[in-house]
């Protein structure tokens, strides 16, 4: 986490140069420091390393192939920087090297869509979120992770799979109870009623209970 007197250090990685240099300007306007902004995902470790920043944003095609060089590149710099707060921002959602980016490590992480992000404030606050280890996850990012693997959901109610998608979107108890209309207490009992059937521990961390979640969509379940 940064010291608030401190502006926190974003790297972008980001081939359109008119939303590189947006985004650059958007950061600014945050109050962040863009060390560094780029429009290839080439050295990002060294690059990232160089700029010692505290959040990397990229996005997932790239040069010089524009398939997944963008988010292959996050795989690498959180294997070998991994307390930096990594947010994908992309127009698509790679499921498979999204499944192991956002399996357990240390720092945050996070998946947006670029035309679902409506307002500065919210790439703002995504940004801070990462950068002090959270999680931050587009719904539909959410989606497709549940839509494309194994199906370890089949004993959950409507109510706790709704509740399951909520919890992984990094969502409070009470965020979750104020969108669903309901009591805390009854999202509490579905929560305790997911984890019992999935076989997870919970967790007071939302961060930790994504992070389960998630590790267990992959087939991987921790302890």
């Amino acid at each position: 986490m940064t010291d608030q007197q401190t502006p926190l250090r974003v790297v972008l990685f980001e081939d359109s140069i008119l939303l590189r240099e947006g985004l650059v300007r958007l950061f600014v306007e945050a109050g962040f420091e863009t060390a560094g902004a780029y429009a290839d995902a080439e050295e990002v470790v060294a690059r990232t390393r160089a700029a010692a920043a505290t959040v990397a944003v990229l996005d997932v095609r790239m040069p010089p192939s524009f398939r997944d060089e963008g988010i292959r590149a996050a795989l690498a710099l959180r294997a070998a920087l991994p307390e930096v707060g990594i947010l994908v921002l992309s127009q698509y959602v790679e499921g498979v090297y999204a499944r192991e980016l956002l399996g357990p490590a240390r720092g945050g992480v996070g998946y947006l869509l670029k035309d679902r992000v409506a307002s500065l404030e919210e790439l703002s606050g995504a940004v801070r979120q990462v950068s002090q280890g959270g999680t931050v996850l587009d719904p539909r990012v959410v989606q497709q992770l549940m839509r494309t693997g194994p199906d370890p959901v089949g004993r959950l109610t409507p109510r706790e799979r709704e509740v399951l998608e909520a919890m992984a979107e990094g969502r409070s108890n009470t965020s979750i109870a104020n969108s669903m209309r309901i009591g805390v207490g009854a999202v509490e009992k579905n929560v305790s009623a997911i984890f019992a059937k999935l076989g997870l521990e919970e967790s007071a961390s939302d961060h930790r209970r994504v992070l389960a979640v998630l590790a267990y969509l992959q087939n991987d379940p921790r302890p």
